[in-house]
Order: C-alpha cells, then sequence, then structure tokens
C-alpha cells in the first residue's frame, strides 16, 4: 500500500492523513521511539488501514505499540479507535476519564453523532463503532506522564471543546497534540503571514471561558510546535495563539448579540462565515469566495450549532 498519505514531521513524529471528508482536513498521529509506538487520534474506522500502513512504513509491527490516545472521543478523532485496538494485542487505550465509558459501550456517542449528521453520513463516514475491553484502557488525570520507551508524554485536562478532552505534551519535539483544543489551520488558508487558526465550537460541550484556560494553559509551555488533528503541525504558536482568543472573543460577541435573534441559527452562521472571511483576507488568503466559503462551510455549521447549545446551557442556568 502506498504511503503517500504520511508525513515526517520529525522527532519520530508522522502525520498521518486519515483520509475523512478532504484531503489535508484529518490527522491521526503516529509517535516512534526505541522501537515502540503510540497512535494519537485514529480517525474514523476508514483510517485503520491507514495507520497500520503507516506503522509498518517505519518498519514496526503490530505488536510494538503500546498506547492508542484519543484527545477525545468526538468520532473523527476516536471513531476508529475500537477497531484499531482489534489489530494492536499490546496497546491500551489511554482516554479522559470522561471519555472511558464511551470508548467501552459507544452505543450513546453514536446515537450523539447521529442526531448531528443524520444516517447517511454515519454510514458514510464513521461505520459501525466497535467497543473496547475495559481491562485494555487507563484513564488519564492532570498532570499524568506516561512513557513510551523512556519519551515521556505529558496530560493535562483541556476542557473547552468538549469536556472529555485532554492534551498530551511531547517534551522530545516541545510538542502538544491538541486535539481540537487549539482549533482547526487549514493548510489551504496558509499565506505569506503563515498559518491561520479558528476554534471549533462544535456541539455539544462548548464552554468558552474553559476553553480560554485551556488555551492558555498550552501557550504558557512555550511549545515549539502544535500538532493539530485539522490539520498537521503549525509553528509560531504565540501568534497563533492571540488569533485563536482573539477569534474565541468574536464568536462569544457574535452568539450574545443573537442570542434571541428570529431563525437565530440562520444569523449565527451568517455571522460567523463573515467573520471568519473577513480574518481569512485581513491574513491574505486569495481564494475565491466560493472556494473560501466551501472550505469554511461544514465548520461553520457546526459551530453555529454547538454556539447554540452553549446559549440554551446559559439561558437555563445549566453548567452540567
Amino acid at each position: 500500500m502506498s504511503v503517500d498519505f504520511v508525513e515526517d514531521l520529525g522527532h519520530g513524529v508522522y502525520a498521518i492523513d486519515t483520509g475523512f471528508h478532504r484531503p489535508r482536513f484529518d490527522a491521526a498521529y503516529l509517535i516512534v521511539e526505541g522501537g515502540r509506538a503510540a497512535f494519537v487520534d485514529t480517525g474514523s474506522n476508514h483510517a485503520v488501514p491507514r495507520l497500520l500502513a503507516a506503522l509498518a512504513a517505519q518498519g514496526l509491527a503490530p505488536t510494538d505499540v503500546d498506547y492508542v490516545i484519543p484527545t477525545h472521543v468526538h468520532l473523527d478523532h476516536a471513531g476508529g479507535a475500537g477497531l484499531l485496538m482489534q489489530s494492536l494485542p499490546r496497546a491500551r487505550l489511554v482516554v479522559h476519564p470522561r471519555g472511558a465509558r464511551h470508548m467501552i459501550d459507544p452505543a450513546a456517542l453514536y446515537q450523539g453523532a447521529l442526531a448531528v449528521y443524520g444516517q447517511a453520513e454515519m454510514d458514510r463516514s464513521y461505520g459501525k463503532l466497535v467497543g473496547i475491553d475495559a481491562a485494555r484502557l487507563m484513564t488519564t488525570a492532570d498532570g499524568m506522564t506516561l512513557e513510551l520507551s523512556r519519551r515521556p508524554l505529558q496530560f493535562i485536562d483541556t476542557p473547552g471543546h468538549a469536556r472529555h478532552h485532554h492534551c498530551v505534551w511531547d517534551e522530545a519535539s516541545r510538542g502538544w497534540f491538541t486535539g481540537d483544543t487549539f482549533g482547526l489551520s487549514y493548510r489551504e488558508f496558509d499565506t505569506a503571514q503563515g498559518p491561520w487558526v479558528m476554534p471549533t465550537s462544535t456541539p455539544v460541550q462548548f464552554e468558552p471561558d474553559a476553553l480560554r484556560v485551556s488555551i492558555e494553559r498550552l501557550l504558557a509551555r512555550q511549545p515549539a510546535c502544535i500538532y493539530l488533528t485539522h490539520y498537521g503541525r503549525v509553528a509560531d504558536v504565540q501568534r497563533l495563539g492571540r488569533l485563536l482568543l482573539e477569534q474565541l472573543d468574536a464568536m462569544v460577541d457574535i452568539a450574545l448579540a443573537r442570542r434571541s435573534a428570529p431563525q437565530r441559527h440562520a444569523a449565527l452562521k451568517k455571522a460567523l462565515a463573515e467573520l471568519y472571511a473577513q480574518r481569512l483576507r485581513a491574513h491574505g488568503c486569495t481564494l475565491p469566495e466560493p472556494r473560501l466559503q466551501e472550505l469554511l462551510a461544514l465548520d461553520v455549521e457546526l459551530n453555529a450549532q454547538g454556539i447554540a447549545v452553549w446559549l440554551d446551557r446559559q439561558d437555563r442556568g445549566d453548567r452540567r
């Protein structure tokens, strides 16, 4: 099998394009150290052959994998974890404690995603979810460190995008594996100014105050790079962090100004699309407007949905 979907990022880290949605949209990562390996995020079930091919391309066998680490249990990050674990007899799944039950029994996870995406998209993009034996699962705690062949991987609790989200600090590369906590940075939006980044408020656990704290914790480590699931390795981290926090504030302002608007969902989508397009033009993006809006469409839709859930929770006084 060709491995042109694998990129060597140095320090024993490899980005694997999972093939989800479009090229260079969804990454899983392979970390290799001393003949041992770990996967961070998995993509969906359809990505599993790519992950195993990436492992083989490094001369490693399935028995050489010690850990599978979803940053959180949303299906573009963890949907393939159960199927992948079936091929990795010695691996343990390392998951945030709030996500553990969904990895053991993914029925509720599937139903939640079904409500967002619909049956046709679930069938096309995700397939049947596979549960994981609880005996093969371990949960993390804030500040906990695992070693991959003496390579420390430290976990911190990073709510805001989801309450079942942790990020992974890799001391060897001085980089964070951030899942969705540090937002989205698509390579199509790179310009002479560098990468561009935007927050993701995918339903149903968006909490902007918590997300700000999580982002600030990541920045405080003075990382050399960020490994994003969407998509790839980015540097110039402090600039991107400032941009991310500015846009988070702008999204909150948009949400609060439209909390009682007629046709609120459409109003949120329109305002978010305008915000991102304006910021991208200021960043030097010269893509034709139809292409720019096409690339933003999925995230505009999901961000609007997530903001609406947050607004409704605020109105109910629900902090659960």
